[in-house]
């Protein structure tokens, strides 16, 4: 039974990997920290059984040690049920599976539960964001926008929200495409509570991600990290319709914060809902009016992206041997970006003013060198690995 899970705690074995990680994710612990645990363990299963002074030693505070030692018995039974169903994960920092581009946000997440395709976290993505009181044109630009999107490709992302992310997940369903919902509850709760079909709609043909433990319910403070999750999800983001107060805008700073691309729809002077938008074109989003414009940004970001990754699933990830230098693509800038990386962490304004190339051009490099195991990055920081 559960209850006697405090008293095994020195017998944890890999096995019990996600029982480990959801231990752990119940204790309240920040995501940092538990970071740092698994880094420093090398599993959940291990850190779980290293006891409470290691866990004070990583920045565990009293309670959540005790938290650990003697966890609450309904909510690992709640999570352990929720992971027994077909096409559940709870992807840890340290799996494999972790999506690459997520890793490389100021503060991912220590641990994902997704319900249905995981592989669509590792696909090109973009978010296609707004407000929830959209009006009808904004709505209708939504769906068509990521339609088009979907059918170029492009897995589109958004939140489950009314209004805009609600328009763009049916759109891109209806046309057959991928979509990925990031939520900021559990990720068996809907919210708002409508669009319960539309979750497990998605579920079946698309992926749900969420860093809640399952039966997590909708807490304010929990949707602007949600947002951070589904900016670092996405090669860029699309705010189709905002106010000048809005979560949309949240996402779109964190994905410029990322180094990720961001496009804004201009609106109406006389509509509340295009503020938000025209802001981000003030402060220097790609202003778009048809998706062509915004598939000749991502596009070549998708293709540098998928060869990537390609190598990354159809071989394992290669130790460097020698100099990096003599195995480069054929392109210049990658030697640009060589050069101005070092065995210290560098952050990307850094390598931005070092090698003149724009971020979102050294976020796909990076990401390539990084799976090809050249390149070391930890909380947006990038430094070399090797020669």
């Amino acid at each position: 039974s559960f209850a006697a899970d405090a008293g095994r705690m020195s017998t944890i074995t890999a096995d019990d990997e996600p029982h480990a990680l959801l231990r752990l994710l119940a204790s309240g612990a920040r995501a940092g920290a538990l970071r740092r645990l698994l880094d420093s363990h090398g599993s959940a299963a291990a850190a779980v059984s290293a006891g409470a002074r290691d866990w004070a030693s990583h920045g565990l505070n009293a309670d959540v040690c005790q938290a650990i030692r003697t966890p609450d018995a309904a909510t690992l039974a709640h999570g352990e049920r929720w992971l027994q169903a077909p096409d559940r994960y709870l992807i840890g920092w340290r799996d494999r599976d972790y999506p690459p581009l997520l890793r490389r946000i100021a503060s991912p997440p220590a641990m994902l539960f997704v319900a249905g395709d995981q592989g669509l976290l590792w696909r090109p993505a973009v978010a296609v964001v707004g407000s929830r009181a959209a009006s009808a044109g904004g709505c209708a630009n939504a769906a068509s926008f990521a339609t088009a999107l979907a059918g170029a490709g492009l897995c589109v992302a958004s939140g489950l929200a009314a209004g805009i992310d609600a328009a763009a997940h049916h759109a891109t369903l209806e046309a057959g495409g991928a979509t990925l919902a990031v939520l900021g509850t559990g990720p068996d709760i809907a919210y708002p509570l409508q669009h319960r079909p539309l979750l497990e709609r998605i579920s079946d043909a698309g992926a749900v991600v969420s860093e809640h433990l399952p039966g997590t319910q909708p807490l304010k403070q929990h949707f602007p990290s949600r947002n951070r999750i589904l900016a670092g999800l996405s090669l860029g983001t699309l705010v189709i319709e905002a106010a000048e107060r809005s979560g949309a805008l949240i996402t779109a700073r964190l994905a410029a914060e990322a180094g990720r691309e961001v496009f804004a729809l201009p609106g109406s002077i006389h509509n509340p809902m295009a503020r938000g938008c025209h802001r981000l074109l003030r402060e220097g989003a790609a202003l778009v009016e048809t998706p062509g414009e915004v598939l000749a940004v991502l596009g070549p970001l998708a293709a540098d992206l998928a060869k990537a990754l390609r190598g990354a699933l159809d071989a394992p990830i290669p130790c460097p041997q020698a100099s990096p230098e003599a195995s480069f693509p054929p392109n210049p800038d990658y030697n640009r970006l060589w050069q101005a990386l070092g065995h210290d962490p560098t952050g990307m304004d850094d390598l931005v003013e070092r090698s003149g190339l724009t971020a979102a051009a050294l976020s796909s490099m990076l990401l390539a060198l990084e799976l090809e195991g050249r390149v070391a990055a930890e909380h947006g920081r990038y430094c070399r690995i090797g020669a």
